[in-house]
């Protein structure tokens, strides 16, 4: 499966229309953007049930500053609308497939009840 280019105006829908979305944030004059983008690509074909995308940090400003990107490639891992990860630099194979089977065992009915705990937490009590 090849990568899909995420902009501001794909996001929402990508993200909520698929349970499973990597995102490689990168730019074309980045050379470890360069080196990591073979990696990804492969991964992209092993595994079909998840949505690689890639945001070019410099024509989707608005994006990269949403998840506040300070360096560049920087891996975000994003399942059920929820943002589990998120790590600068290029990785090597056994490090993004490692990343993914951690993102897969993720139990998401967990995560959802931390951030709605954290949310609460937040919450202005009257």
């Amino acid at each position: 499966m090849s990568t899909l280019e995420l902009t501001a105006d794909n996001f929402d829908r990508t993200v909520t229309d698929n349970e499973f979305v990597l995102i490689d944030f990168w730019a074309s004059w980045c050379g470890p953007c360069k080196q990591f983008a073979p990696v990804y690509e492969k991964a992209s074909e092993k595994h079909e049930d998840i949505v690689f995308s890639k945001v070019d940090t410099e024509a989707q400003q608005q994006l990269a500053a949403a998840f506040d990107i300070r360096s560049i490639p920087t891996l975000a891992v994003i399942r059920d609308k929820t943002l589990i990860f998120a790590q600068p630099g290029a990785l090597p194979e056994a490090a993004l497939e490692d990343v993914i089977r951690q993102a897969r065992e993720v139990d998401m009915d967990e995560v959802r009840k931390a951030v709605e705990s954290e949310q609460a937490d937040q919450t202005p009590q009257s």
